[in-house]
């Protein structure tokens, strides 16, 4: 075999801290020898992070496996809760409330999905909510969580969950993982950004205070601002406002109140949302909102009204542009989180994209000649994952019957992509629900929102709708029964926090 005369990255140059910066650090540092490369991080303690609160999706184990990050070690670093879900309020109709859970909804029986006989029942007459045959949804309903269990034949094998956390202790939970693998960091700005005139590639940067840093290869972390993918190599930006018309958010966190909630809360506005995210000594809150249907201290207003305990700062007014770069690979740089794309956070979704940005990268990690085939993958795969998230998005505001406001009009008329009008269309003719390409999100999450917005069927299963109605409410009756024994030995959320802090120190 030849010798092999490939060169290979040496310097990693990562701009802009927050998550973003730090998860790209730690992850880098955790697959790479600092005998091989070099990675630095340049940011600047002037310029602030957005989030006051982040919630996350099950994905999120995962990269802390990866890391190998101690479970509760994180979660005491971070202020972390558990999160079993997202609940919906006032997104069909006002009034109305649904939850999102994580892990299935029932079990599909026949070969035919859950939901199918839940239909069945709805027909007979049955007021139970699809979310009351989910052990998540239940658990989170009476304020209970537990660990999955590994057995099949347990009910708790089918809880799943992530984490509420603090933004800026992750960034330094993070800062501090990075640096003992010998991540450099340096403070400053960047001034400039010197490009390579024959390849078009990032060369070197320079800071504020004269010092100038070159690499091989560069990460655009630098949020709304995209220093290196929008203004220095110019990628092209996709908007997709008439999509998401949301384009402004007023945030601020607020001192904890009452039981620990174990799930997201989300509640429909008149011309946007509110979340609020709880962890263990704080509330973050936001309101998103289009600048268009709604003037700024309105939002402000209806923010500040949905808020019962005191606030912790000011609130901050953050615009924002909903989309993403046409490349988030382009010549030597990938941009990650806000630099690549900003999809609203209604399913949690931010530090997802963040961790399938870098995990992509590092299973087409490049030679210093990098290859246009692995740029190009690189970037079929990241595009398809903003695509589908995006999908998912509208979806929420697309099925909705409100009337009550001229935003919630423009949403239930707008045109959507083909690649959810051919969703929706499939599932209000039959209720069928198609997993494509690995995609985010699978058919229960696609089937708890369809459904807990009111997009109902036509059409049952022709299988479970010649089943006697009195076979399909039993088996789903020992269902329910099951849920509702299963939770009630569980510990409340924050006894269980405090239980399994004490058991792992």
């Amino acid at each position: 075999m030849k010798k092999s005369n490939q060169k290979n990255i040496k310097n990693i140059v990562i701009v802009g801290g927050g998550s973003a910066g730090w998860m790209t650090a730690a992850a880098l540092s955790s697959m790479l020898s600092p005998d091989n490369v070099n990675i630095t991080l340049i940011e600047s303690e002037q310029i602030g992070t957005v989030g006051v609160g982040e919630a996350t999706i099950p994905d999120m184990l995962n990269f802390n496996a990866m890391l190998g990050i101690n479970e509760a070690e994180f979660l005491k670093a971070t202020d972390g809760t558990f999160k079993l879900g997202i609940e919906f309020n006032n997104w069909g109709q006002i009034g109305d409330t649904y939850f999102h859970p994580f892990g299935n909804i029932g079990v599909d029986m026949q070969g035919v999905d859950f939901h199918q006989f839940w239909l069945r029942s709805q027909e007979g007459g049955s007021a139970a909510k699809l979310q009351d045959y989910s052990i998540c949804s239940v658990a989170g309903n009476d304020n209970k969580f537990a660990m999955p269990e590994q057995s099949p034949k347990s009910l708790l094998s089918h809880l799943r969950y992530a984490y509420h956390i603090d933004a800026t202790k992750y960034a330094k939970f993070l800062r501090n993982y990075a640096e003992a693998r010998q991540v450099n960091r340096l403070e400053g700005k960047v001034t400039k950004v010197e490009l390579d005139q024959e390849t078009g590639n990032i060369f070197s940067l320079s800071l504020e205070n004269n010092r100038t840093v070159k690499g091989d290869f560069f990460f655009d972390c630098t949020g709304f601002r995209a220093l290196l993918s929008g203004k220095a190599l110019k990628t092209p930006f996709t908007d997709w406002g008439h999509w998401l018309p949301c384009d402004t958010a007023q945030t601020v966190a607020s001192e904890r109140n009452g039981e620990l909630l174990p799930y997201t809360k989300s509640t429909a506005k008149s011309a946007g949302w509110q979340w609020r995210i709880p962890t263990q000594r704080r509330t973050g809150n936001g309101h998103i909102y289009s600048s268009k249907f709604m003037k700024d201290n309105d939002a402000l207003e209806i923010l500040l009204d949905g808020i019962d305990t005191n606030l912790i700062g000011t609130p901050r007014k953050i615009s924002f542009k909903t989309g993403c770069r046409k490349s988030l690979w382009n010549k030597n740089c990938i941009s990650i989180g806000l630099s690549a794309g900003f999809l609203e956070p209604l399913e949690s979704t931010s530090l997802y994209l963040i961790q399938a940005g870098i995990s992509k990268f590092i299973t087409l990690f490049p030679t210093a000649e990098i290859s246009d085939l692995v740029r190009n993958e690189y970037n079929k795969q990241m595009l398809k994952e903003f695509y589908q998230v995006r999908d998912f998005i509208i979806l929420h505001y697309k099925a909705t019957e409100r009337n009550d406001s001229d935003f919630w009009n423009y949403c239930r008329n707008m045109s959507v992509p083909d690649s959810l009008k051919n969703k929706m269309e499939l599932f209000k003719d039959a209720g069928r629900v198609f997993r494509y390409e690995d995609e985010l999100f699978s058919k229960p999450s696609w089937i708890a929102v369809c459904l807990g917005q009111n997009l109902i069927p036509k059409s049952i299963d022709p299988i479970v709708s010649s089943l006697p109605l009195k076979q399909v409410q039993h088996s789903l009756d020992s269902m329910q029964n099951a849920m509702k024994h299963a939770a009630k030995k569980m510990k409340t959320h924050e006894e269980f926090i405090d239980f399994y802090n004490a058991r792992s120190y």
